[in-house]
């Protein structure tokens, strides 16, 4: 039986997967959620990964390129709003100034974008 836990997100260990990049996450059965700081200037090119991705954008402003139907479009995202990705569409992300965001994914995966997906 799987049991419910109360998580600390600065207990967590922080990795760098990219400059500029500082994560922390939480891993569940079917979704996970990254606590991530970019710095200004972290840039992370187009990319696209079966995970359905949700961009919370909790402080700062960044940019975001998406392609969808073969049209690239930039979309500007500050805090207070939410961007949602469903899986597949090609983004990619450049941080305007310094942006605290929770990422959320299901399905789960090891790897995401930062990593190289």
């Amino acid at each position: 039986m799987t049991r419910a836990v109360v998580v600390t997100m600065s207990d967590l260990e922080q990795d760098h997967p990219l400059p500029l990049i500082a994560r922390r996450r939480v891993i569940g059965e079917r979704m996970m959620i990254s606590e991530v700081v970019l710095s200004p200037g972290f840039e992370v090119p187009v990319h696209h990964h079966g995970n359905e991705q949700i961009v919370v954008m909790l402080r700062g402003l960044a940019e975001f390129d998406l392609i969808e139907d073969g049209v690239l479009r930039t979309v500007v995202v500050r805090a207070g709003q939410t961007l949602v990705l469903p899986s597949n569409v090609p983004h990619g992300c450049r941080a305007l100034e310094e942006c605290v965001i929770l990422d959320l994914f299901s399905p789960v995966s090891e790897k995401t974008g930062v990593d190289g997906v």
